[in-house]
């Protein structure tokens, strides 16, 4: 969404307020305002940005600057695709990771016996 140009950027005052009383490396600013606006002055701080369970540390960078800071903070944890066809495909996956581990464990067993 686009804000009103006379406007200007959205940026939460209480947050403002808690930047201007820190230093950049003192530690991470916890914040629930996910739709505050990322300002020049923010370049260098770590926020918590509150994603509905818990404070997710994002570290801001001059490439954020304009960007929200929910956009760096993911609400929905993605799982996995798929149903029985993919957790056969994984099962299959982790028994031949598993024979690989057990062929190479067999391999290098002999070559110490040599020395």
């Amino acid at each position: 969404m686009v804000r009103s140009s006379r406007k200007g950027p959205y940026v939460d005052p209480k947050l403002m307020k808690k930047v201007e009383g820190q230093k950049p490396a003192s530690g991470v600013i916890k914040t629930w305002s996910r739709d505050s606006q990322i300002a020049p002055e923010m370049v260098g701080y770590t926020f918590g940005v509150y994603n509905g369970k818990e404070h997710l540390p994002v570290a801001v960078t001059e490439e954020m600057v304009g960007h929200r800071l929910g956009e760096f903070s993911p609400t929905k944890k993605f799982l996995r695709h798929g149903g029985k066809m993919q957790k056969e495909m994984e099962q299959k996956k982790r028994e031949a990771e598993i024979a690989a581990a057990a062929a190479a464990k067999v391999e290098k067993a002999p070559a110490e016996k040599k020395k």
